[in-house]
Parts: C-alpha cells; structure tokens; sequence
C-alpha cells in the first residue's frame, strides 16, 4: 500500500499533456454538437440560455457525458481511458467555441448579415442612408440568398449557395479568430501576475476543477454534493413535469416581478425581480462575501436613485441616473485598477521584451514546484498583440473606417475585456452583460456622432455582435484555462494551438449551424423572434437614427460616465485603505445588469448562508458544506439540460429553468 502512495505520489509531479490527439478529436466531434445545441436552444426554441452565465451550463453537461463515459472506459478499457489533463482541454475548448456560437456573438453577427439589404423601405430610408456603403465582403445582398435563410425550405448544400456565403463567413471567422488570440496574447503577459503572484481565487473553476478529477473523483463520493444535485436536480424535474402537465402545483425558482409600490415618487421604483435559482446560489457561495454583498446592495442603490430622481424632479435629465454610463465608466475604471495593480509585473514584462532583463520571464511554476515553459514568450505574445491591433485596424480600413478611431475602438475594447477577465478571475461574478456601453456607445456619447462621420458609424454597427453585452466574453475563459492548468500541474504545451482551433471550429460551427437551422426552418417564421428582428434590426435601427439626427458630443451621458469611474476608483481606494470596508467597487459596476436584475435575490441567499456559515462553523464548516453548493449547480444544470435535448428530440417545448 504504501508503494501505491508513493508511486501516486511521484506520478503527481509528473506535468501532464493535456493536449493531446484524443482530447482534440473528442473537442472538434463535440464542438459542433454543442454549437447546434446552442442554437436549438436559444434561437429556435427559446428555451434556455447557457451562454449568458459565466459558466455555460451546456459544456458542464458535456463535460459530465464525457466524464460518465471516461469511467466505463477506466473500467473496461484503462487504455482508452482520459485523464484529468484531457478533461481541462475539452472543457477548455468547449467553452470557447459555445461562447462563439452564442447570445452575444454570432446570434446576433447572421441575422445582421442580410438584414439590411432584405428589410430596406421606403419609410425606412435606409437604402438612402447606408446600404450601398455597407462592406458587401462583410454583407450577404444576394436576394436568393436571403431568401433562403428567411423562408427556409430551400437547399443549402449546393456549390452557388455555398459560395454565396463563403466570403462573409469565412472572413468574419477570420476576423474572430484574430481577436480571440488578441485575448489569449493578455492573458499570457497577466497571468504569471493574476495567477502565480496575486494568487486570485478563480471561483467559477470549482465546479470544473473538482468534475475532472481522476482517477478517483472525491466529488462524487461525497453525499452532501448528492444532496445538492437532488434537491437542485428535483426542483427542475418537478417544474419540467409542471410545464407539461400544469396541473401539478409549481416550485417556482424562475425569476418573477413584484410590483411593491404604485404611487409616485416610489413607483419609480419598478417591479422589483425575485428568484431562486439553485445554481445562481451555488454559484454566489464560492463569490467573496464584499462582493456578494455589493452585489445586491448596490441593486437597491440604483432603485433608491430612481425614485430619488422622481423625487426631485430632474427632467433635464430624463435617463437618471444612467445606469449604462455610469457602469461603461466603471468596467474602465477596473481595468485601470487592474493594470495599476500589476504596474511592476507590466514593467518587468516590458523589459524582457526590450531585451533588458536577464532574469528567464516565460517560465512557470507548477503547482509541484516545477518550472515549465510558459504558453508563450512575453516577447511572442506582445508582438502578438501589436499584430493583432494592425490587423483589426486594417480590417476596419478596408471596410471604410478611420484609423485612429478604430485603434481608439478595440483599445477600449480590450479594456473592457480586461475588466470583465480581472472580475472573473478574483470575484467569479455568475453574469457581466455590460448592456448598451461598449466602444461604440463610449464613442457616439463622448466625440459625437457628427464628427465620426458615416464610414465610422457603419463598422460600428457591423460590430454590434461583440459590442451589445459581453456574457458570454472568451477572456476569462481562457485565463480560467490557465488556472485550472497550473493547480493540475498541466504543462502549457500546445494550449495555444487548442484554443486558437476552438476558435475557428467554434466560429465555422456556429456560422454552419445557423445557417443551416433557417435555410431548414426559415428564420423569419420559426425562430422565437420572426427574423430574429430583435438582433438583425438592432444596429440598423440604432445606425438609421445616428445619421438622420447627427449629435455633438454628449455631455450629461459622458460625465455620468466620468462620474462611474471616480466612484468604482473611490469605493477601490477605500477597500485598499480600511479591512473593513464592505463595499467592492465591482459590485458597482456589473449591478446595473440585467444579470444582476435576475440573480440579486440569489446573491443575497448565498451571501446570507455564507456569512452564518463563517460566523458560526468557521472556514473549517464552509470548506465541508462547500461540496452541497456544487451539487446545487450541477443538479440544476444537468436535469436542465436534459429537458433541453428532450424538446428537441421530441419536437414539443420544454421547461427552461433559466430566463
């Protein structure tokens, strides 16, 4: 027995490749089945959306077949058999591609491609307008084409269609791709800093972490983690039969809306969203409490502005107290805070690249002690980045764009990014959706859109896809990638190489089965939305009003903005000054949220458990009962799921347990 131990115990230090053959083969099978999921569910059926929480519920399902099957495999078939390593990568690159495909990506890039061109009118003006200036290597205007798509019942898989749709597609891939590894080249110059030196806590991994343990997974033998998949998993089944047989009384979790008060200045209040989902609290326990409790204060902070707007009867400022900007200034602020943070990290970064540090900068220590080769040099992943930024640019230059406004656009895209991916990797916020406050707001509210002028006005509207919210950003997936690698003694060994093909596969995936899904159903009758109008429409409409009513620069919206990013760097300073200081200045920026809209209550519940928890057991009872949180999450995941694929293959609606 002890010779076993021993022999564990070397083969632990042992780096483990994680990319391998079989884990890219079992990636690239599952890659496009989820993506098809993804758009069966959120597209065609409505009736869940994984993507816009920070842990997609789809690739933990995934994850959990995989790992079932592993298990027959290890028994039967040792050989055969996945180790934790592989597990990560499949996770890893799953992640990825679903991100791609979903909410915030390319459901909302295909619907775009052809609108313009399809539902152009008279009334609307927008031949006049913009139209013939819309890139056509970008666009899809061929009649048959949309037709097509549209109407459905056409076919696809000829050469002529095919190749009517090859050029947009394949140069948006392109153009995902390189912005994807844009990502990928920060996370390699942040992470020795935001993984080895500040040791942040990645909350979001625990799940995936604990799930691809082997080759004995102590997750699955502990009963309180059985506990919480039961009561998780019982309340989703029983809804599920409620929603098929409404007969049955209902154990509602799903978020509803009370309407508290109805006189003025209260009733500016809105109806106030409760809900109960299990793995929203699940999730909340693993969050630190000063952001938990952030979270859901600083929802009742903005309700008690609007009524106190109401109150003093602010018209001249109608939009009181602008939420979006405010939070757009604080997503800023948190980069600046970030970069600040990691200022001597960056220095040293900078030095190596120039030449001018001795010391080896593209190391890593494992979790065993030992030192392996980082994913990339920082000298390689900074002239990574460059490239990437000439290549945006010149992207946009090619479409009919300015190049310093455009630099300015991905540069506060990237910001942007780099908040979402620091929020992530220390507090594990479940949603960041950042509605209506990326770049091109920022822009159009601080220069104007009269003086960006039309061309510029276009492409961003032809960015409208990663610029309307950002739940299901890639960023923080892939720094989350690398924490999961360094506490499993991964080596980064062709990591790169993994996630750039789950970029592409997720991309050509996404593209294939959207395309796919209406020239079968026709997208302007069967999908949820007739012709997807609340995607396709959006930056059209939006682009239409910027170029019939031309403004100057905004100045309530962007000194509400400058007015978020002093309060998120005040509430930052005095969270640095004073231990006991409660408020997290990330619990400001994301509570404007829809997200938070929907899980405020949920926070609460898993901050309330968590401080009595604390309180009264100590760290010591929060570490055991934490195994009942992660069964509460992949409880509702799974049965939830479940629900999803029998709806498809039954053809009938099913109970979504999430919005």
């Amino acid at each position: 027995m002890e010779v076993e131990t021993s022999a564990s115990s070397a083969s632990s230090h042992i780096p483990a490749h994680g990319v391998t053959l079989k884990s890219i083969l079992i990636a690239v099978i599952l890659i496009p089945i989820n993506c098809y999921w993804v758009i069966e569910m959120e597209v065609i059926r409505y009736s869940g959306h994984p993507v816009t929480i920070s842990l997609f519920f789809n690739v933990i399902f995934s994850l959990f077949v995989v790992i079932g099957v592993n298990q027959l495999l290890r028994r039967f078939v040792p050989s055969m058999a996945l180790v934790q390593s592989e597990l990560v990568v499949v996770y890893l690159m799953l992640s990825i591609a679903s991100g791609i495909t979903g909410h915030d990506m390319l459901e909302i890039l295909v619907p775009m491609l052809g609108h313009a061109f399809r539902f152009a009118t008279p009334e609307n003006e927008w031949q006049q307008l913009f139209v013939p200036f819309l890139p056509e290597w970008l666009t899809v205007s061929d009649p048959s084409l949309l037709s097509g798509y549209y109407e459905g019942e056409l076919p696809l898989y000829t050469t002529e269609t095919l190749l009517g749709w090859a050029t947009p597609v394949l140069w948006w891939t392109a153009f995902i791709t390189v912005l994807i590894f844009g990502m990928l080249c920060i996370n390699i110059i942040v992470r020795k800093q935001w993984i080895e030196h500040e040791k942040l806590s990645y909350p979001i991994i625990q799940l995936p972490l604990q799930l691809t343990e082997t080759p004995q997974n102590r997750l699955f033998q502990n009963k309180l983690m059985w506990l919480g998949f039961g009561i998780a998993g019982g309340l989703a089944l029983w809804n599920g039969i409620n929603y098929l047989y409404p007969i049955l009384p209902e154990f509602r979790t799903r978020v509803r809306s009370i309407q508290v008060f109805t006189e003025s200045p209260w009733n500016a209040m809105g109806s106030i969203p409760f809900s109960l989902y299990p793995f929203a609290i699940g999730l909340g326990f693993f969050i630190p409490l000063d952001l938990s409790f952030s979270c859901w204060f600083f929802f009742w902070y903005w309700r008690f502005m609007r009524v106190l707007g109401a109150a003093l009867g602010l018209r001249t400022l109608p939009r009181f107290p602008y939420m979006n900007e405010q939070a757009a200034g604080g997503y800023l602020a948190l980069c600046v805070l970030a970069i600040w943070a990691s200022r001597r990290h960056l220095l040293h970064v900078a030095k190596t690249v120039a030449g001018l540090s001795t010391q080896q900068a593209n190391t890593v220590v494992s979790a065993s002690g030992r030192e392996t080769q980082e994913a990339m040099s920082y000298r390689g992943a900074t002239l990574g980045l460059i490239a990437v930024m000439v290549f945006l640019v010149l992207f946009c230059y090619y479409g009919g764009a300015e190049l310093w406004v455009m630099f300015a656009f991905f540069v506060i895209y990237y910001m942007i990014s780099i908040a979402i991916t620091r929020m992530r990797a220390e507090l594990g916020t479940p949603v960041h959706d950042l509605h209506y406050s990326g770049p091109d707001e920022i822009l159009t509210r601080t220069v104007g859109t009269r003086q960006l002028g039309r061309d510029n006005l276009i492409m961003f509207s032809m960015f409208w896809f990663i610029n309307r919210a950002h739940r299901s950003h890639p960023m923080p997936h892939q720094l989350e990638g690398f924490k999961i690698m360094e506490r499993t003694n991964m080596t980064m060994h062709r990591i790169v190489f993994a996630l750039v093909l789950a970029s592409v596969l997720g991309s050509l995936a996404g593209f294939w089965a959207l395309i796919d899904r209406g020239y079968r159903l026709g997208m302007e009758v069967r999908a949820y939305w007739p012709s997807l109008s609340a995607f396709g429409i959006e930056p059209y409409r939006r682009l239409a009003g910027w170029l019939q009513a031309p403004e100057e620069t905004l100045i309530a919206e962007s000194g509400f903005m400058g007015i978020g990013f002093l309060l998120t760097t005040v509430l930052m300073f005095f969270r640095m000054r004073f231990v006991w200081w409660p408020f997290h200045p990330a619990g400001f920026a994301i509570s404007t949220s829809w997200g938070m809209h929907v899980t405020w209550s949920c926070l609460f519940m898993s901050w309330l458990i968590k401080w009595l928890i604390l309180q009264y057991g100590g760290v010591v009872r929060h570490r055991k009962v934490a195994p009942f949180f992660l069964g509460l999450i992949l409880g509702e995941f799974t049965i939830g799921s479940l629900w999803t694929i029998l709806g498809i293959i039954a053809g009938i609606p099913t109970y979504g347990f999430w919005v």
